[in-house]
């Protein structure tokens, strides 16, 4: 009998609840994930370790390994590091950079990894990729999805607030990220994955949509539901194509033309998104967009990063050229520096109105 499914890479457990982090040492008992006890965890030098204090008691069998930095010498180091000791699997505990250096150590050495979020900046938590500074600036690395993922409410919810916010950017802005997708495909005839681009805009709608805020249970379960979904979107396409458009392309404009002055990632894409939904002439979206991302106190316009227009016209003038090859609204235009200025006035006089 022919098989009429298909794989879908995801991890076999997904724990997004208050107080998860003390059920994990039996969560890494489970036998798909460490049979042995026998874990590298990947920490940071400040909460980690305050992390490793509270956890080591019930871990007698990990060896914790600190990581200083995003960089992908830290990843190799650790890699390195953990080499030949035979672990069942590799843990990240910690942020975003964490969890990245830890991923592409885990695939490194052959290991699976468990990914333990402390905060919700990015959809990266459960990505198929890790965003590693190097040599040349920041590089994406393709990585196997962590097998588990665990997001404690207690934990996030402390953390500082700007984290969370940067995830609802990240999340919303699946959404002009999709629509990119289909226009490429309209434009170039390019597949759109029907079921990947369906978990990252159901991702992205349910935080957009969410009457919630940063302080409650119910909107930081969906947030962190939807970071991970948009992950696993990103696995079952094989590319970032269901939550990367034009606007993370105007965010790695920024990290590039204003390497020290960039925002946070969230507040980048954010601001993109709804621009480039402003772009693409669907003004009831942007707004939307606009609204929403005011209301959990994320920047609309970029004075509110720090940047002027003549910089935000730079940045978005470059964009393109940050990822070769990838069609979105920006590629669609084509835009020069004038035409720029008077879209973003228009989508400024349409935002304060």
């Amino acid at each position: 009998m022919p098989v009429l499914t298909r794989l879908i890479p995801s991890p076999v457990v997904v724990d997004v609840s208050r107080g998860a982090m003390g059920d994990l040492a039996g969560l890494l008992a489970d036998q798909r994930i460490s049979a042995s006890g026998k874990l590298a965890f990947a920490i940071s030098g400040g909460s980690g370790q305050k992390l490793r204090e509270k956890l080591a008691p019930a871990l007698s069998g990990a060896d914790w390994y600190e990581v200083c930095d995003g960089t992908l010498d830290s990843a190799v180091k650790l890699a390195d590091d953990i080499k030949g000791n035979r672990y069942d699997a590799v843990v990240g505990l910690g942020g975003g950079k964490i969890i990245d250096v830890a991923k592409y150590a885990a695939a490194r050495v052959g290991l699976p990894m468990v990914a333990v979020a402390t905060n919700l900046s990015h959809d990266g938590l459960c990505s198929p990729v890790s965003i590693l500074d190097n040599d040349n600036g920041r590089g994406s690395y393709g990585v196997p999805t962590p097998i588990a993922m665990v997001i404690d409410l207690d934990v996030v919810r402390d953390a500082p607030v700007r984290f969370i916010r940067s995830g609802i950017g990240d999340a919303i802005s699946n959404i002009s990220a999709i629509a990119d997708w289909e226009l490429s495909r309209d434009v170039n005839g390019e597949p759109v994955d029907g079921l990947a681009a369906a978990m990252a805009r159901t991702a992205g709608e349910s935080v957009l949509r969410h009457p919630g805020g940063v302080g409650d249970d119910e909107f930081l379960t969906v947030l962190s539901e939807g970071l991970v979904l948009s992950g696993i979107a990103m696995s079952i396409s094989g590319d970032t194509r269901p939550s990367s458009g034009a606007c993370h392309e105007i965010s790695h404009a920024f990290d590039l033309l204003y390497p020290e002055r960039s925002a946070a990632h969230g507040e980048q894409v954010g601001l993109g998104a709804a621009f480039a939904m402003h772009l693409r002439g669907a003004a009831e979206e942007s707004g939307l967009f606009a609204e929403v991302l005011r209301r959990h106190g994320l920047p609309v316009l970029p004075e509110e990063m720090g940047f002027s227009v003549d910089e935000f016209v730079a940045a978005v003038a470059y964009a393109p050229q940050t990822r070769p090859g990838r069609f979105t609204i920006l590629e669609h235009l084509d835009l020069n520096d004038d035409q720029i200025r008077d879209a973003y006035a228009d989508y400024a006089k349409t935002i304060r109105s």
